[in-house]
């Protein structure tokens, strides 16, 4: 093949992610053999360039530019297999010719302001480098109409997507003999559209070209007019061959805002490369791209051969005669539709008809798996990073916690050293903000040994850890120092509280006492009986995880006992008087303090009964003061009774008066709201206590009927709650009851679900075996083996406090 004269630089203008251009610019470079090649990117990148050859470097990749007094300030340039810049970088390396980035420099791009006509801060400016390119429905911000949809509709199509498909995408780099001819077609067509709709008029467009065309005309006078190939977004191309002088451009470029930057290589993601994630210069299918660049014959057989394996991993019933009718419709749609190729249209309706059965609930999964993907790149160790990376590196790899872009779940046994490690690593860095993982609900045990988290590693995430940078050099010392500063910036108690609860969980004992010292002072001087009742609940939790992690909460427990105290003290006069909405939250209070002070251990100045009893006393206090509210006085009842300080009588007389007729009908509302509503039983404890039934019934069927339209939603709430097998027994047992209140008939008569005739001891005694397993109080004559028992101290807390 004969190479054509030039008469200049070998102008490559590309889409950013496109495997047409990508391998159209291989072509090109491997027919001109430039000496030097220009890449649109930061020129602090040239330093970086060369770990693209190393071994360990897997795309999707970005360079990543981060302002360094202030790391939230930052910018990606991505880069994917199929993308042209990284064909030309790999291209150059493996040919021995330099590399370098001729787009504005990454110091000024940080700096410029984050608005809508100097530049692209956030998110969508992270992309700095791509986001001006056009590609398939991209545009210059600054135009009304895309210039690629004017080309597209020239030629005949509705979709300019489409349209850049046929044309370049699905090319097979070359036109004919020649493989300067795309590239030729490309620029002369920007420069018809930029001379028809101008040049943007961005300030920061306008500034880029201009240090563009400076970089260009110092390669060129270096190497020679021929020897110099240019990658860049296919828009600059008219600009760069145009006739600016170097003294204009120089001009643009003077006072230009700046700032002290540092850059490196990070992993990326095809879900970041996605138009739908924010990325300015996105495509909708990287994973579809990725398979057209590195399918090396019949694209449309293997993508469907991909999907067919997917599905059937799905346990989805595809054949291989699926796989043949689905790659038969996509061509013939092709054909109608006159494509030069199956695109991804054709392959995606082929792929609904054939595989899916017209559904459209497969696609879903096939466009997140394989459309888009879930890769996630690699970059080698020596890639530059912040310190704080660097650590976070080593305890992922010590820890075998390996990110990963797929979301996953882990559970997480806190007895076993390295789960702890996992545990501690995971609340550090969410004390940093790191958002790598978020608790979960675990697989249904009540054990404070055991936790699940969510992780999704997000490039993103790599922005955060050089934020948390400014807290320390490595994860402990950066989380160490920012609870420390929190504790004494906070101002409110229940902040304090939070994040004494996250210390422990992530052991940071150093900053233990000066976050235990802002707790005590913030105590003492709030006197708001609802913020302490909200305070209370997290530290009871604190000193629970405390216990499992073998922390010292000796002080943590002397600050819980003496706020539980105070609440004590404190919540009557607070419950008096309240308003509906008022009595929700303090209802909520009274059941976050009752279960924390169940879970403060006792002290040597405050023994665990005394306590206990204290708060009893409390309880009494609010079920028979008139003036409290009546959701709590029947949640201060109910709280009694189910820990069997009160008698079923007891229960039953302030009951009946609750629900006397003397009673407001919203007031005995409320009341058994606050008795049987929630998620606590209240259902099963009517089921069994005919009394208790009998007497909500009775006051039901009294209601005026003028008051019951008031009282109804909140009972539709409270009964609402139930579970469905609770509903229909309660129903079954007021129906089956006889009216006047008289005695109800025998529930196993009836023939009412779940009620026998009397206890069966036979089949009672059969279960004693596995309790007392459970328990791990084994008797010998039911277990064969004494010495097999479990250890509940760590294992099953519900199992130690029954034993």
């Amino acid at each position: 093949m004969t190479t054509p004269l030039r008469d200049g630089p070998l102008l490559l203008g590309v889409r950013h992610h496109g495997p047409g251009s990508a391998r159209a610019v291989r072509a090109a470079l491997d027919a001109a053999s430039p000496r030097v090649v220009l890449i649109e990117g930061p020129p602090e990148g040239d330093a970086l360039v060369s770990l693209a050859a190393d071994p360990q470097m897997r795309p999707p990749v970005a360079l990543l530019a981060h302002a360094v007094d202030d790391p939230g300030r930052a910018a990606f340039w991505p880069l994917a297999e199929f993308s042209p810049e990284w064909v030309a970088i790999r291209w150059a390396l493996t040919h021995d010719a330099p590399v370098r980035f001729i787009d504005l420099p990454a110091t000024h791009s940080l700096a410029f302001k984050d608005d809508s006509e100097e530049g692209d801060g956030g998110e969508d400016g992270k992309e700095a480098g791509h986001d001006s390119a056009p590609g398939p429905g991209e545009r210059e911000r600054a135009l009304r109409i895309d210039p690629l949809a004017v080309l597209a509709e020239a030629a005949g199509y509705d979709d300019a997507e489409r349209w850049w498909e046929d044309v370049v995408e699905h090319r097979g780099g070359t036109d004919g003999d020649d493989p300067f001819a795309p590239f030729a077609a490309v620029g002369e067509a920007m420069g018809a559209l930029r001379e028809e709709y101008g040049d943007g008029g961005h300030r920061r467009d306008l500034v880029r070209e201009a240090y563009m065309r400076l970089q260009l005309r110092a390669a060129r006078k270096e190497f020679g007019d021929d020897q110099v190939a240019v990658v860049c977004g296919a828009w600059h191309v008219p600009a760069l061959g145009a006739g600016s002088t170097a003294t204009a451009d120089r001009a643009l470029l003077k006072g230009l805002p700046k700032v002290k930057s540092e850059m490196t290589w990070v992993p990326w993601t095809h879900h970041r490369l996605a138009r739908h994630s924010g990325y300015g210069a996105g495509i909708d299918s990287p994973g579809w791209y990725g398979h057209l660049f590195g399918a090396p014959d019949r694209p449309v057989t293997r993508w469907m051969t991909k999907v067919a394996g997917l599905l059937r991993e799905e346990d989805q019933p595809v054949s291989s005669a699926h796989v043949i009718e689905a790659v038969r419709l996509a061509e013939t749609l092709a054909t109608m539709r006159g494509r030069p190729l199956a695109g991804l249209t054709e392959t995606t309706d082929a792929i609904r008809a054939v595989m899916c059965d017209g559904s459209d609930v497969p696609l879903a999964l096939i466009r997140d798996r394989l459309i888009v993907g879930d890769v996630l790149g690699e970059v080698p160790d020596s890639a530059p990073a912040v310190p704080l990376q660097r650590d976070l590196t080593r305890l992922q790899r010590s820890l075998r916690l390996k990110p990963e872009a797929l979301e996953r779940e882990v559970d997480l046994d806190l007895r076993k050293e390295t789960d702890a490690g996992r545990s501690r690593l995971l609340h550090r860095l969410r004390l940093l903000a790191i958002g790598w993982g978020e608790p979960a609900a675990g697989r249904g045990s009540t054990g404070t040994f055991r936790e699940s988290w969510r992780l999704r590693w997000e490039p993103e995430l790599y922005v955060r850890v050089a934020e948390a940078g400014v807290w320390g050099t490595t994860v402990l010392s950066a989380a160490t120092a920012k609870a420390e500063s929190q504790a004494v910036s906070a101002t409110a108690l229940s902040e304090v509280t939070a994040l004494a609860e996250q210390c422990l969980l992530a052991e940071l004992t150093d900053a233990l006492p000066v976050v235990m010292k802002a707790l005590a002072d913030r105590a003492a001087l709030d006197a708001d009986v609802g913020r302490l009742a909200q305070a209370l609940p997290a530290l009871a939790r604190s000193l629970r995880y405390g216990d499992v992690r073998s922390t010292d909460t000796a002080a943590l427990g002397e600050v819980a006992a003496g706020l539980a105290e105070r609440v004590c003290v404190g919540l009557p006069p607070a419950c008096a008087a309240l308003d509906a909405d008022g009595a929700a939250e303090m209802r909520a209070h009274l059941d976050g303090v009752h279960t924390a002070i169940g879970l403060l251990p006792a002290t040597p100045d405050r023994p665990a009964g005394d306590l206990s009893g204290r708060w009893a006393a409390v309880l009494r206090k609010l079920a028979a003061r008139d003036t409290v509210p009546g959701v709590i006085r029947g949640r201060a009842t109910r709280l009694l009774l189910d820990d069997g300080r009160l008698p079923e009588d007891e229960a039953a007389r302030l009951m009946g008066f609750a629900l006397s007729p003397g009673a407001p009908p919203a007031d005995a509302a409320a009341w058994i709201e606050g008795f049987v509503g929630g998620a606590s039983g209240g259902g099963m404890l009517l089921v069994h206590d005919e009394r208790l039934l009998a007497l909500v019934d009775t006051w039901l069927t009294g209601v005026p009927a003028a008051s019951f339209t008031d009282v109804l939603p909140l009972l539709r709430r409270t009964f609402s709650a139930y579970e469905p097998g609770v509903r229909r027994t309660l129903g079954e047992l007021v129906r089956r009851g006889p009216a006047g209140g008289g005695a109800r008939p025998d529930r196993a008569e009836a023939g009412i679900p779940g009620f026998g005739a009397a206890v069966d001891e036979t089949r009672a005694d059969a279960v004693l075996p596995v309790l007392r397993l459970l328990l791990g109080d084994p008797d010998p004559k039911h277990d064969p083996d004494p010495d097999h028992r479990i250890d509940i101290d760590h294992d099953n807390d519900l199992a130690g406090v029954a034993r």
